[in-house]
């Protein structure tokens, strides 16, 4: 069985680099390659490690059995139908990155809880302006997405004092955090929150979830964190909605295109703060998963984090 391996976000990591990292946790004897520099024989390649499915390369793996996505988003491959129904997906979930996205959604809490952007550009303007901080315990932070990476968020929320809320579509019961599910649930529990934290995955559910409806259930003056994918929530009713301060500010490190078009207007809205799609960076301890999961698939065990295809997560 070979290995594949395609990587196109060469920012993060280069296939090159992948292998490195990947090869001594398979052995010497196993068949690894990189496409395209090095692809081997394409019509013995049963696994394909990748940070995104390229366009045509599936129809070149006739024999191909696992896609293993290099990340957690696998909603454009559980549905590519360039994918024969019968491969299987994974994806990579890895403790540090998890927790870097954590760490994000609370350091930008805390940029605004400490009121940091307001000394800035006090600093900026030489004015002196002290503001009483709210107390920690009257601060209310929903987390949208209960799974591994909710939880953490959630868990890191509730460790600083914050009063914790989580939303999932099913229930789900995290220790010290009110958790709430079903689409009855949202919009009231949205306008409790000073501070939203989203990491939910893209599916048919949650694709455009935060609209205008939900969007102006949100509390005046609150803040929405969105790490999870580009697609939850419609852009134009964001725009929208921050004009009205509901939410006041959003934190997108993920947008429905990526790199935003240089002319988004996401780009100069004041009420917004954009990153590049970096809350979680580090993929340390998930590389141990391909691993297992190369040996899993020749010995018929069932596989780490597979993805249900028709479902899309």
């Amino acid at each position: 069985m070979t290995i594949l391996i395609e990587s196109n976000l060469p920012e993060w990591m280069t296939a090159a680099q992948i292998r490195d990292v990947v090869r001594p946790l398979i052995g010497d004897d196993a068949p690894l390659h990189i496409y395209p520099d090095d692809p081997g024989e394409l019509d013995k390649v049963e696994m394909l490690l990748c940070t995104q499915l390229l366009p045509g390369l599936a129809a070149k793996l006739p024999n191909l059995k696992l896609v293993q996505k290099l990340g957690a988003g696998v909603e454009t491959m559980a549905a590519n139908p360039e994918l024969p129904a019968g491969v299987r997906v994974c994806r990579l979930r890895s403790d540090s990155c998890s927790s870097e996205m954590a760490e994000f959604c609370l350091a930008f809490v805390l940029r605004d809880h400490k009121q940091i952007r307001h000394y800035a550009a006090d600093q900026a303007s030489k004015t002196w302006n002290p503001i009483e901080p709210p107390i920690t315990a009257d601060v209310t932070v929903g987390v949208l997405g209960l799974g591994f990476i909710g939880g953490l968020v959630a868990k890191l929320m509730g460790m600083i004092g914050f009063r914790v809320l989580g939303w999932s579509r099913s229930a789900k019961s995290i220790e010290g955090v009110d958790a709430r599910f079903g689409e009855d649930a949202l919009m009231p529990m949205l306008a409790e929150c000073d501070y939203v934290c989203s990491v939910l995955p893209s599916t048919p559910g949650t694709r455009g979830l935060m609209n205008a409806k939900t969007l102006s259930a949100m509390k005046p003056g609150s803040t929405f964190i969105n790490v999870g994918r580009g697609d939850l929530f419609d852009e134009d009713a964001l725009l929208t909605a921050l004009n009205t301060g509901r939410p006041a500010h959003a934190v997108l490190d993920v947008m429905s295109q990526e790199p935003l078009p240089a002319d988004h207007p996401l780009w100069s809205h004041p009420g917004v703060t954009l990153t590049p799609h970096v809350s979680g960076w580090h993929m340390e301890g998930g590389f141990e998963d391909v691993a297992e999961n190369w040996l899993r698939l020749q010995s018929g065990e069932p596989l780490l984090n597979e993805v249900n295809r028709s479902a899309g997560y």
